[in-house]
């Protein structure tokens, strides 16, 4: 029983290792075949950060698209009444793209810090105390109009893209790190379908039938405060992440109680006895800061794929593609006033594409998911390409470029929306993670804000070729894959580590005849180990 349980204080307990024996570690790999089933707080912690947290980032991202006509009226009405003339055109543009951009400027701040905070308030504490952030950009952009402000609405767009910037950090670690191995997956991805959720959440409400009307746009930019304002309610009720207690703050009580909240099964004693080798193989090491993250070899391979992910998710052109869509749709013969309706469509996809992602990604694994995202995605960059070109002499090739838009669209949501979040956690331990999810998240931000500044002067130079760039990194991205990124479903963190043992170059662990626990700690907690499993010895008393 988890009440039972006796851990070692971390200074004593490399003192207690041996060998496992047959008949122990026998019994182990048959509680290893045994899934954890998904149980309801599990399922509600998901949810619940999810909700508050990166469904906004998807809202932010489309909520500004419907009354845009009606904030660049706002700021250049604003300018009469303070300077007695209007805005000219190009000012009124650079205007409105300032007021859509700087929300990625925000975010990059935002993952910058994310590593610093999960590190000091925890993984949950990070979700709660971010909420924060919210409550001011709503209150900023609510009242901008009321105050005349146009100030007020680009700062408050920053300060929600600072808090998104945190979340699509701080909520993919958190769900890993309370996720048994065996849901991971699943529960990875949960964060993307939400993140999808909103984006079709501000295409509804955008509708002229509903906020899209001029009168309602700053109510519509401010509703962010309400998603927030449930998961602040609710989520502090939910515990820490039982790793990060465990192997950082050494809280046995607080382990123990986190896991019988999150699992369904009072015997916890194999999660416990995996966190214990990940504490024992970290036990000379704080948690890592950026550059020496970027200095240590022993993870290069895990930090490059991080790289290339994040990259490859931003400059697969999936934020390029809203940039070209109503006017493929408009080619397509769909009736001007129905384009918002046909958007609203493509946005269900993203949510149906999501939903097929989280329930396959435990039986494919996640390599098929993103290998098979970014292929597609590829193929449909070059049919847009294509059909772009020669629906001048066949008609029928406008209706090729639909499809492909939403080839696109639901490729990206299957897999490259949300795995690359997801391989993240999977890819590093716990000293390491922070400073991973800093690099990924800011590397996916500085992406998305060049792909957004880049774009509009690619399509003039290239034209419809323009996508072939991006047709080219998906490609890219899908080899690199199929090459380097191991399976990592239903596999531990240790057992992850050791499957890029043998990628990294760490000769001074051999011939030394050193213990299993001394190796693991002279590779940083990251190696392959000829005898694979430790054991601590609950045995043994310990003052």
């Amino acid at each position: 029983m988890a009440e039972e349980l006796i851990i070692a204080p971390r200074s004593k307990i490399t003192s207690f290792l041996r060998p496992m024996d047959s008949s122990k570690l026998k019994a182990m790999e048959e509680m290893n075949k045994s899934p954890t089933h998904l149980t309801s707080s599990l399922l509600a912690v998901a949810f619940l950060t999810s909700f508050g947290s990166s469904m906004l980032y998807g809202y932010n991202l489309a909520v500004v698209n419907s009354p845009a006509e009606y904030i660049k009226d706002f700021y250049n009405r604003t300018s009469v009444s303070r300077n007695g003339t209007g805005l000219d055109g190009e000012v009124l543009t650079l205007m409105y793209s300032l007021t859509v951009s700087v929300f990625a400027i925000g975010g990059l701040l935002g993952s910058l810090m994310v590593g610093m905070l999960v590190t000091r308030f925890g993984r949950k504490g990070t979700v709660v105390n971010s909420t924060v952030l919210v409550f001011i950009a709503g209150s900023l952009m609510g009242f901008s109009r009321i105050c005349g402000s146009p100030e007020m609405v680009i700062l408050g767009r920053f300060v929600t893209g600072i808090h998104s910037g945190i979340s699509l950090g701080a909520v993919p670690m958190y769900l890993g790190e309370i996720a048994p191995k065996n849901l991971r997956g699943f529960l990875g991805l949960v964060p993307s379908i939400f993140i999808c959720a909103g984006v079709f959440s501000a295409q509804v409400l955008g509708l002229h039938e509903l906020l899209g009307k001029e009168e309602h746009w700053p109510l519509f930019l401010s509703l962010v405060v309400i998603p927030t304002f449930i998961q602040l309610m609710l989520l502090p009720w939910f515990p820490e992440s039982p790793r990060y207690l465990l192997i950082e703050k050494h809280n046995v009580h607080a382990t123990i109680t986190a896991l019988k909240w999150y699992r369904s099964k009072c015997n916890i004693q194999l999660e416990i006895e995996e966190m214990q080798e990940e504490q024992r193989s970290l036990s000379s090491m704080e948690t890592v800061s950026v550059w020496q993250l970027l200095l240590d070899p022993c993870v290069r391979w895990q930090l490059l794929s991080v790289v290339v992910l994040n990259i490859g998710m931003q400059l697969s052109g999936i934020d390029a593609i809203w940039f070209y869509t109503n006017d493929i749709f408009k080619n397509a013969g769909i009736p001007g006033p129905e384009i918002q309706y046909t958007t609203v469509g493509t946005g269900a996809i993203e949510i149906i594409a999501g939903l097929i992602g989280c329930f396959t990604i435990e039986k494919l694994g996640r390599r098929p998911l993103m290998i098979g995202g970014f292929l597609a995605m590829g193929l449909c960059c070059a049919g847009i390409t294509l059909s772009l070109v020669l629906q001048v002499h066949f008609p029928f090739m406008r209706y090729v470029s639909v499809g492909c838009v939403v080839g696109i669209i639901a490729g990206f949501c299957i897999g490259p929306a949300g795995v690359p979040f997801l391989i993240t956690a999977e890819l590093f331990k716990q000293s390491h993670r922070p400073a991973a999810y800093t690099v990924g998240g800011s590397l996916n931000w500085m992406s998305n804000f060049t792909v957004g500044f880049v774009f509009p002067f690619l399509q003039m130079s290239a034209g419809s070729y323009c996508y072939l760039v991006f047709c080219s990194v998906c490609l890219g991205v899908a080899v690199y894959v199929f090459f380097v990124i191991p399976e990592t479903k239903n596999k531990t963190f240790v057992e992850i580590s050791q499957m890029f043992a043998s990628k990294e170059a760490v000769p001074e662990t051999q011939g030394l005849g050193l213990p299993d626990h001394l190796k693991l700690k002279k590779m940083n907690g990251y190696g392959s180990l000829d005898n694979g499993s430790l054991e601590f010895d609950s045995s043994s008393s310990v003052p």
